[in-house]
């Protein structure tokens, strides 16, 4: 059996300094140094061809480890700062966490101008926020507007930006790029519906596929082929249109809360074992803070707050359900299992 020469894999430590970041990220990316883990990550080492490893929930809700080329992020940091026309020396501000490749961009974006990386209280060049954050922003939080004002341009993802929300940006002053991508993707790697340069995206069979240099080399421990003649086939339903991509739905039962994924089946399961004498469902609202948030049906009255803070305790703050609704049975399809799309045409009016 043939082993392939090895290299430690290091996770990120919440507790290091931005300048430490840095040092540990280039270092990752030249080879000087191990590579990172980001999130919970349970391998101690990976190939050397590998820089950057990110877990991730994947569109399953099952744990996967993101292996990612120093190749692949370097080409994602240049594409970004090409599409935004920054320039040598531009600085970017971290206003996300590093647990997600999202917050790791920025640090790659900011190395590959060789521009420094600032925080909210210092101007930046460019900025990488989610829609929750940009809510916020023009609901209360003067410093981060102020922040966000002077940028050049705000990219906004992780998900879904309602149109209304970016219409209350923009007059407000504020640059706003969505981007759309995951860490199979080293993140965003569509802008505003057009992919980076480098960067290909076609619907197959309904779903978004994407190729290019951004691409992961696979997941960590899985054998399966990572691609399909050359395309990462996403979960994400979608259309392109004059080489301009809309996202329209996901073919699982994932949304994305505030940056964080949520798998409403898992919801669903949790709770029918932990309060048996209902029936429940998880379903999304849409929401003008979290963009997507979680929302509650039960075939009777419920203590909505035994169940929020049982979901709470069990998945952390951004499982807090938005919405309840009480019905007389969950609708079902065919094969027996909840049809959240006739649940929302039925009873949708329910929720509040």
């Amino acid at each position: 059996m043939v082993t392939s020469p090895q290299r430690k894999l290091l996770r990120v430590n919440g507790s290091w300094s931005i300048p430490q970041l840095r040092e540990h990220l280039e270092a990752a990316l030249d080879g000087s140094g191990p590579a990172l883990g980001v999130g919970e990550i349970s391998s101690t080492s990976v190939s050397t061809d590998i820089a950057l490893v990110v877990a991730t929930s994947g569109s399953t809700g099952n744990p996967k480890q993101v292996a990612l080329t120093a190749g692949a992020v370097r080409f994602s940091a240049e594409a970004s700062n090409t599409f935004l026309g920054a320039k040598a020396g531009a600085s970017w501000s971290l206003l996300l966490p590093t647990e997600h490749i999202a917050g790791i961009n920025v640090i790659a974006r900011a190395i590959a101008l060789g521009g420094a990386i600032v925080t909210q209280e210092d101007h930046a060049d460019f900025t990488s926020i989610v829609p929750t954050q940009l809510h916020r922003a023009l609901n209360g939080n003067d410093a981060l507007l102020k922040h966000l004002q002077g940028a050049a341009a705000v990219l906004v993802g992780g998900a879904p930006l309602q149109p209304e929300l970016r219409r209350e940006a923009e007059a407000a002053g504020i640059t706003v790029v969505t981007t759309y991508g995951m860490s199979e993707s080293c993140g965003g790697c569509v802008y505003n519906g057009r992919p980076l340069s480098g960067v290909e995206v076609e619907s197959i069979d309904g779903r978004i596929a994407i190729k290019g240099g951004v691409l992961a080399s696979g997941y960590l421990g899985v054998e399966e082929p990572f691609l399909t003649d050359g395309w990462f086939i996403t979960s994400d339903l979608g259309t392109i249109v004059d080489g301009k991509v809309t996202i329209t739905g996901r073919a699982d039962d994932v949304i994305i809360s505030g940056g964080e994924k949520i798998s409403l089946g898992a919801i669903t399961d949790f709770l029918n074992q932990k309060f048996p004498i209902h029936e429940f469902l998880a379903l999304s609202v849409i929401d003008p803070e979290w963009g997507e948030a979680l929302a509650i049906a039960s075939t009777a009255e419920i203590d909505r707050e035994r169940v929020r803070a049982a979901l709470v305790a069990e998945y952390g703050a951004h499982l807090s359900p938005k919405a309840f609704a009480v019905t007389s049975h969950i609708p079902k399809t065919s094969l027996g299992k909840p049809d959240r799309k006739k649940f929302t045409k039925d009873f949708g009016t329910l929720l509040s």
